[in-house]
C-alpha cells in the first residue's frame, strides 16, 4: 500500500519546538494548495484539507449500475469499504494528526442520481426556473461527534449489532449489513493506519520526530475500537471522522468545538497531561487537517454563555495557524463581552474573514415559530455556509436547494408581454404572474425534495453520517427515513435583481412616463444594444434600488419575501401533498444563493434594472453591489433585515470593509457595536471581509503573489489564488464597491 511521507527531510540532529512546527506546517499548506491548483485548476468551494493523491494511487470502482456507477446500499457499502482499504495513508511527521484524503467518492462516481428512479415529471419546471433541486444531494446536516466519542467505533458497532437483533425484519437487513461493514472497514483501516505509523517511526532518523510519530501510533491503535479520553485522542478521532465523511460524500459541518472539547482538555489539564500550548498546538493541527464549520459561545440551555477557557485557545490557534477557517461566533443577549471583543480583534489581525458572527435572537425566535421550543431553538447551530443545524437529530439539504427567482421574474416578464396584446401590462399584471410561476417553482421544489427523501436511500443511503444521528441506528433505517426532525431548506436567489427590476419598471415606466414595456421589452431582448441603449439601461441601472433606505426597491423586496415565505411555508400543510409520509416535514425559506451567483445569472436574460444578458444576479440576501456611494452600511443591514424570512434559516449580511478601519480598541468597539445592531435589528448571519483593495487587484493580476491570502467569498472562506478566474472577479467587484469608482466613474463607499 502506497505512502506519502516526509521521512529524512529534516536532519538527525534538528530541534523543534510548537512554533517551528507551525511555521513548517503552514508553509506546507500552501505548497499544497498550489499543487491542487495546478493539478485541478480553479475551486471555487471550501478548502477542505484535501492534498493531491500520489501518482501511483488511483480507484477503481465496482459498478452495480450498467451506466458504470453504482447506487443504493450495496453499491455504496462495497465501493467505500474497498477504498478504505485501499486508500494509502498521508503522514507528516510536523502534526499533530493524521486523516487527511484525496477527494471524495461523489465526485468519481459517475451520474449521481440512479437512472432508475426517474423524476421526469418534475424536471420541466427545474428547468424552466433554474432550480437546483437537491435531488441526490448529500443531506448538508450536522452529526453529533459527542455520540462518537461515548462510544467509539467498537461501541458503534455494538451498537449496531444490538439493534440488528431488534430490528430483525427483512426491511432492515440491508441497512445493518451495510453500516455494520462500514464500520468493521473503519477499525480495519485504522488498525492498518496506526501500524503503518510505527513503521514510519522505525525509519524516522529525528528523535523528536520520532517520538511524536510513536505517539500518534498509539493514538490511532487506541481509538480503533476504544473512544477518545484525551484531548489528543478527541482530536485525532475528530480528524478521521471529517476523512471518513469527507471521502464518502463531502462530509457535514462541525458543530459546537468549545464544548466539544472543553471535557477532555479539562481532564487533560487536571491530570497534567497537556499545557495550555500543547492544547493550541492540537487545535491548530484541527484546522490544518479539514476548514469545517464549527461555532463557538452562545446560549446553552440555561441561556447562559458557553464561551470557556477553551473557547479562547481556539481563537488564539486559529490566529497561530492563520490559514482559510470557518468559525462562528454567536451573539446573544448573554454574550461573554470580553470573548466577543476578543474575536473581533482577531477579524481585524488577520483580516482572513474570520470569524463571523451570527444572530441568536433571531435564529431562535425564527425556529421557534415553526413549532419548536427554546431549548431546542438554541441547539440549532451555525453549521455552514448559510446554515443551521441540530447536531444529531435533523435531516436539512442545507444550502443545496436553490430557486432562481430571478429565472421566474424573467418567464413572468416575458409571458405578460406574449400576453400584452389583450392585456395592459403594468406592474401589477407583472406581480400576478411572477407569483403563479414563483408559486409553481416553490411547489415543485417541495414535490422534488419529498422524492428525494423517499429515494435517496435507494441512490445513496448517509451510512458514515448514519452512525452519529438519533434515529437510524435505533429504526434500522436510513436518516432519510428516520431523523427526528425534517427541516428542509428552500433558499430563493435573486431577491435584489427582482426587487430593482420591479422597482425600475414602476418608476420608470409607470410614475415618470421615460420609456414603454414595448420600449424596454426591446432593449431587454437585444441585451441593451438598441438605439440609445446605454442611456436607456443606465436609467434603468439608477432607479430606487433595493437597500436604498425604504426606496421602492426596498418595497418591492419586502413584498417579494413575504410572498416567498408564505409560499414555502404552505408546502407544510400536508393537506397539499400527495403522500402522507414525513407528516412533520418543515419547509423553512430562506435567502442565499452560494456560489450558484455566477452560474444562475448565466441562464437570466437582460433584466430590467440595467442587468445585462448572462450577468450575476445579486449575492444572497445583499444589494447588486456598487449602486450606494454613501458607505451606509447600517442601512443597508436594515434593509436586509427586513427580507429575512424569519423561520429559523439565514439571509446572511455580506460586507466589505475597507482596511482603514483602525485596528485600534476604538476601532474593535465600533465593529462591536455595528454587529450587534446588525444582529438585533433582526439580522441572521453576518459575513465581513476587511482587504485591502490594492491587495485584492494584484492577487487577481498575479494570484502566486499573495498565496495566503484569504477572502470570504460566500458563505465560506478560500485562499484566493485558489479560486477561478470568475470567482476571483466576482470578489473583486465586490471589493472595488467599498473603495473603488462604479461604471459611472463615481465614487463609492464601503458596504454595498
Amino acid at each position: 500500500m502506497g505512502k506519502i511521507q516526509f521521512i529524512n527531510e529534516f536532519e538527525e540532529d534538528e530541534s523543534f519546538d510548537y512554533n517551528k512546527r507551525i511555521r513548517l506546517l503552514k508553509k506546507r499548506k500552501l505548497d499544497q494548495t498550489q499543487e491542487k491548483i495546478d493539478m485541478e485548476g480553479g475551486l471555487d468551494e471550501d478548502d477542505y484539507g484535501r492534498v493531491v493523491a500520489p501518482d501511483d494511487f488511483f480507484f477503481e470502482c465496482v459498478p452495480n449500475h450498467e451506466n458504470g456507477s453504482y447506487y443504493g446500499y450495496e453499491g455504496w457499502r462495497t465501493n467505500y469499504c474497498k477504498l478504505l482499504d485501499e486508500h494509502p495513508l498521508y503522514c507528516d511527521p510536523l502534526d499533530a494528526f493524521v486523516g487527511r484524503g484525496f477527494f471524495f467518492m461523489t465526485r468519481q462516481k459517475g451520474a449521481i442520481w440512479n437512472p432508475d428512479i426517474p423524476y421526469d415529471e418534475l424536471k420541466e419546471a427545474f428547468d424552466q426556473y433554474n432550480i437546483v433541486c437537491g435531488i441526490g444531494s448529500d443531506g448538508h446536516f450536522t452529526p453529533d461527534l459527542r455520540m462518537g466519542f461515548e462510544l467509539g467505533w467498537g461501541g458503534i458497532l455494538e451498537k449496531l449489532k444490538k439493534y440488528q437483533n431488534v430490528n430483525h425484519g427483512e426491511e432492515h437487513r440491508e441497512f445493518y449489513e451495510s453500516e455494520i461493514m462500514v464500520v468493521e472497514a473503519i477499525i480495519r483501516f485504522l488498525n492498518r493506519i496506526s501500524r503503518e505509523i510505527r513503521e514510519l517511526s522505525c525509519e524516522e532518523r529525528n528523535p523528536y520526530l520520532r517520538r511524536n510519530l510513536r505517539e500518534m501510533a498509539e493514538t490511532n491503535q487506541k481509538i480503533a475500537c476504544e473512544k477518545p479520553e484525551t484531548l489528543r485522542e478527541c482530536i485525532q478521532w475528530m480528524c478521521w471522522f471529517s476523512f471518513f465523511s469527507r471521502l464518502y460524500n463531502r462530509g457535514p459541518s462541525g458543530g459546537q468545538l468549545d464544548e466539544l472539547l472543553r471535557p477532555f482538555y479539562e481532564h487533560d489539564i487536571d491530570a497534567g497531561i497537556i499545557d495550555d500550548e500543547t492544547a493550541k498546538f492540537y487545535i491548530a493541527c484541527l484546522f490544518l487537517n479539514d476548514t469545517r464549520y464549527y461555532q463557538l459561545a452562545g446560549p446553552g440551555d440555561d441561556g447562559r454563555d458557553m464561551a470557556s477557557h477553551i473557547s479562547y485557545l481556539i481563537l488564539e490557534a486559529a490566529d497561530w495557524i492563520n490559514i482559510a477557517c470557518n468559525l462562528t461566533v454567536r451573539v446573544h443577549d448573554n454574550m461573554n463581552e470580553d470573548f466577543f471583543r476578543t474575536s473581533v480583534r482577531y477579524l481585524f489581525k488577520n483580516k482572513n474573514a474570520w470569524p463571523r458572527f451570527s444572530g441568536d435572537n433571531s435564529l431562535v425566535k425564527g425556529f421557534m415559530r415553526c413549532g419548536y421550543d427554546q431549548k431546542l431553538a438554541r441547539k440549532r447551530l451555525a453549521a455552514g455556509c448559510s446554515w443551521m443545524s441540530i447536531p444529531g437529530m435533523e435531516y436539512t439539504l442545507n444550502d443545496l436547494v436553490k430557486i432562481n427567482v430571478a429565472k421566474v421574474f424573467e418567464v413572468a416578464y416575458f409571458e405578460m408581454m406574449e400576453e400584452a396584446y389583450r392585456r395592459e401590462p403594468s406592474s401589477g399584471v407583472l406581480w400576478e404572474h411572477f407569483e403563479k410561476h414563483l408559486r409553481r417553482a416553490i411547489e415543485t421544489t417541495a414535490k422534488g425534495i419529498l422524492f428525494h427523501l423517499h429515494n435517496q436511500d435507494r441512490n445513496e443511503p448517509e451510512l458514515v453520517c448514519n452512525l452519529l444521528s438519533r434515529g437510524p441506528v435505533e429504526k434500522g433505517a436510513d436518516v432519510t427515513k428516520s431523523a427526528m426532525y425534517f427541516n428542509m431548506c428552500m433558499d430563493g436567489a435573486g431577491i435584489g435583481t427582482v426587487a430593482d427590476s420591479f422597482a425600475a419598471c414602476e418608476q420608470r415606466i409607470e410614475k415618470e412616463g421615460k420609456i414603454t414595456w414595448k420600449a424596454l421589452t426591446r432593449q431587454l431582448e437585444l441585451n441593451w444594444n438598441d438605439i440609445d441603449g446605454e442611456y436607456v439601461r443606465q436609467m434603468m441601472l439608477h432607479s430606487e434600488r433595493y437597500c436604498g433606505g425604504n426606496t421602492l426597491g426596498d418595497q418591492w423586496a419586502e413584498r417579494i419575501n413575504r410572498l416567498y415565505t408564505r409560499l414555502v411555508r404552505e408546502q407544510v400543510d400536508p393537506a397539499r401533498r400527495e403522500n402522507p409520509d414525513y407528516p412533520e416535514i418543515q419547509f423553512i425559506p430562506g435567502w442565499f444563493s452560494w456560489s450558484n451567483t455566477l452560474e444562475f445569472g448565466s441562464h437570466v436574460r437582460a433584466t430590467p434594472n440595467g442587468r445585462l444578458n448572462g450577468e450575476a444576479i445579486n449575492h444572497g440576501a445583499n444589494p447588486t453591489f456598487g449602486f450606494r456611494r454613501d458607505g451606509a452600511v447600517t442601512a443597508m443591514a436594515n434593509s436586509i433585515a427586513r427580507v429575512q424570512p424569519f423561520y429559523g434559516n439565514c439571509a446572511p449580511v455580506q460586507l466589505e470593509l475597507d482596511p482603514g478601519i483602525a485596528d485600534t480598541e476604538e476601532g474593535v468597539e465600533k465593529m462591536v457595536a455595528m454587529i450587534r445592531t446588525i444582529l438585533e435589528d433582526g439580522n441572521t448571519l453576518l459575513n465581513i471581509n476587511i482587504i485591502d483593495k490594492n491587495k485584492v487587484l494584484e492577487a487577481h493580476k498575479d494570484p502566486s503573489k499573495y498565496p495566503d491570502l484569504v477572502v470570504r467569498v460566500t458563505g465560506f472562506t478560500a485562499y484566493f489564488a485558489m479560486l477561478s478566474p470568475e470567482f476571483r472577479q466576482l470578489v473583486v467587484d465586490r471589493i472595488l464597491a467599498v473603495n473603488g469608482e462604479n461604471e459611472c466613474g463615481q465614487a463609492y463607499s464601503c458596504g454595498c
